[in-house]
């Protein structure tokens, strides 16, 4: 019995994170859009390179955090 309550203490942990993981995801994907959208309005050079960094490190975020889903996908399987 005691394992059994454990096992499933552990399967709800792991679907909230996963939970997380893709709330995380979806907010990522907003800022890349948000960032796409803005270096595409500005003129400035300097607003352009901020921009630019703004856009590679969402990107970078959306990467890290799709490899993090897809490691617990495959942990659970």
């Amino acid at each position: 019995m005691i394992f059994s309550s454990k096992k499933t203490a552990l399967r709800k942990e792991r679907m909230k994170d996963v939970t997380e993981l893709k709330r995380q995801i979806e907010i990522s994907k907003g800022a890349i859009l948000s960032a796409q959208s803005q270096f595409e309005q500005v003129v400035d050079p300097t607003l352009i390179d901020c921009y630019i960094y703004e856009l590679n490190a969402a990107q970078l975020r959306y990467q890290f955090l799709l490899q993090r889903l897809k490691k617990h996908e495959l942990q659970e399987v």
